[in-house]
């Protein structure tokens, strides 16, 4: 019977190439992301690995439970009814599914993440 070891999430983002947020979900700048996904499951509907962000601010519609961990940088998430909340590098937060708002992040902002989706 094989043991699986523990799989370390890095924050690297070496070798990930930069792209542009969907510009149909841009309210402001011209954001461009860098994921590195880790680990899929087998179920593929949990995943985990660490994101970045250029400057910009977008649209979000989670359909997903998403948990995040802020590494660098700073971001203002902004619920549909105007309620923000300002998350640094050290903040750790749970995105539940169902949320509408926006995502700005204010220079530079790169997180780990966890990401669940019911099947």
């Amino acid at each position: 019977m094989s043991h699986k070891m523990l799989l370390r999430i890095q924050g690297d983002l070496s070798g990930q190439a930069q792209t542009p947020i969907n510009p149909e979900r841009v309210i402001k700048g011209q954001p461009l992301e860098r994921v590195n996904n880790q680990f899929t499951n087998a179920k593929n509907n949990f995943f985990c690995g660490v994101w970045e962000s250029s400057e910009g601010q977008w649209n979000l519609n989670y359909t997903e439970d998403e948990f995040c961990y802020m590494i660098e940088g700073q971001a203002i998430i902004t619920d549909e009814q105007g309620c923000s909340e300002t998350v640094n590098a050290g903040d750790a937060f749970v995105i539940p599914a169902g949320f509408t708002g926006t995502w700005q992040t204010i220079g530079h902002a790169k997180k780990f993440y966890s990401i669940y989706e019911e099947a």
